[in-house]
């Protein structure tokens, strides 16, 4: 029996199409779709059922792969074992994280890959809950509740957001002096999904909740910072996400004693018996760097991570994900 044909097999169910299957073995279609009909060949039954439109699995077919599927990961689990053993790191890494947290990660990245000549790391910038698992990442940055149990998770820290305009909009507007009087201004609206929305900030009487209206309403908060800067309102965005546009003068803080704290951000990954020691040393070097030199990329990982679960996420767990190294 082929080895190859058997992986081919496994990756096109796992990819959900020939094409998907094809990109992530780097061969052409045509290529896999050979490899899986020798196979049910050899097998002498078919082992998928082919449409225009769908690609599923026969009975056989699933049969087949949860056995295969198994085998394949042991043989891989083998093999990274032995190589990792006296090498130096290397192949890919491949991470997920929200978009605004795109010039701390490249700092972090570009140190490692310059100390890790035989690593190659993948990232994927999205405000999109990612199926670590499904999609094949190794390490994704996240905030807010974690419920899927089959993942670890590192602490990098808590978030604060603060109100932000830019002195050219206070100028015209007027500087509000009480959390209450944000309802009369133009706010900058994030996943709100409708023109008003509530902010629930924490100030020198405890937590308190105001109704805000805006015309402008995004899912990423860099756009959001390019909104305040632009002098068209007040933005709820984290606070070292425009510490040096505050430190210019640029960006003015509003209510400097509200603040909205969020829940905490970690560093999760998929459990593993044997892992590779490039995807190792890659989340340690976030683990290090994010919470000690980028300090608030947290605080902008957790407003972007926040809101309601898409619903390719996984199923919500009664416990969370295993914690370590916190």
């Amino acid at each position: 029996m082929d080895l190859n044909r058997i992986t081919a097999f496994v990756r096109v169910v796992e990819a959900g199409s020939f094409t998907a299957a094809a990109a992530a073995l780097g061969l052409r279609k045509s290529s896999v779709s050979r490899s899986v009909a020798a196979l049910e060949a050899d097998l002498g039954i078919r082992l998928l059922q082919r449409t225009t439109r769908k690609l599923s699995l026969t009975d056989a077919g699933r049969a087949y792969y949860d056995r295969t599927r198994d085998a394949l990961s042991g043989i891989e689990e083998a093999r990274q074992a032995v190589s990792s053993l006296g090498a130096e790191p290397r192949g890919l890494v491949r991470v997920t994280a929200p978009v605004d947290l795109a010039r701390d990660l490249a700092a972090v990245t570009a140190a490692f890959l310059r100390a890790n000549a035989g690593v190659r790391v993948e990232t994927v910038l999205t405000a999109r809950y990612v199926d670590l698992v499904k999609e094949g990442f190794d390490l994704a940055v996240r905030a807010g509740p974690l419920s899927d149990s089959s993942l670890h998770a590192r602490r990098l820290g808590d978030a604060e957001l603060g109100l932000f305009a830019s002195p050219a909009y206070l100028d015209r507007i007027g500087r509000p002096r009480r959390l209450a009087e944000l309802a009369r201004h133009e706010c900058i609206l994030y996943r709100a999904g409708s023109s008003v929305t509530k902010w629930r900030l924490s100030g020198p009487r405890g937590d308190e909740e105001v109704s805000v209206h805006g015309r402008a309403d995004t899912d990423e908060l860099s756009f959001a910072r390019a909104m305040a800067l632009a002098g068209f309102g007040i933005a709820l965005v984290p606070v070292t996400f425009v510490a040096p546009l505050v430190e210019t003068g640029e960006i003015e803080r509003v209510l400097s004693r509200y603040a909205q704290r969020s829940s905490a951000v970690h560093i999760v990954w998929p459990s593993r018996r044997f892992e590779p020691a490039a995807v190792r040393l890659f989340r340690e070097a976030l683990a290090q760097a994010l919470p000690r030199a980028l300090g608030g990329a947290a605080t902008s990982i957790a407003a972007s991570s926040s809101g309601s679960r898409p619903s390719c996420a996984p199923a919500a767990s009664t416990r969370g994900p295993t914690e370590v190294d916190k």
